[in-house]
C-alpha cells in the first residue's frame, strides 16, 4: 500500500487549505485513514480519522474547522481545513490501515499500517 499526500502550502491565518491522500496498492473496503500532524519540537498528534463505514473522529482542536471526506471511487481521503490558525502549522501525515480497528484506535498512531511522505502546511499570522 502506497499513500501520497500533497496539498500543503503557505496560507494566512484564517484561510482555507486542502489536502489529498492518495491510496494506491493493496486496498480494502475496511480501511481508516487518519491524518496527524507534527510541528517543529513536538511530537505527531492526532488530526482526523476516517473509517470504512464513513465514521469521522477528530481531535478537539480540529472540530469544526477540519472536515476529513472519502471518494472511494478514487482512493482518495481529503482533508478540508478552514479558520487556520499559526498553531495548525506543522508536517502532515496521512496513514492508513486495511486491519479492522475500533474506533478508540483510530486516535493512535500505532493503530496505521502505511504512511504517506507528509506535506507541510504554514500558516502565517
Amino acid at each position: 500500500v502506497q499513500l501520497q499526500a500533497s496539498g500543503g502550502g503557505l496560507v494566512q491565518a484564517g484561510g482555507s487549505v486542502r489536502l489529498s491522500c492518495a491510496v494506491s496498492g493493496r486496498t480494502s473496503r475496511t480501511y481508516t485513514t487518519g491524518w496527524f500532524r507534527q510541528a517543529p519540537g513536538k511530537e505527531r498528534e492526532f488530526v482526523a480519522g476516517i473509517r470504512w463505514d464513513r465514521s469521522t473522529y477528530y481531535a478537539d482542536s480540529v472540530k469544526g474547522r477540519f472536515t476529513i471526506s472519502r471518494e472511494n471511487a478514487k482512493n482518495t481521503v481529503l482533508l478540508q481545513m478552514d479558520s487556520l490558525k499559526p498553531e495548525d502549522t506543522a508536517v502532515y501525515y496521512c496513514a492508513s490501515t486495511l486491519r479492522h480497528i475500533i474506533s478508540s484506535n483510530v486516535y493512535t498512531s500505532t493503530a496505521y499500517d502505511y504512511w504517506g511522505q507528509g506535506t507541510l502546511v504554514t500558516v502565517s499570522s
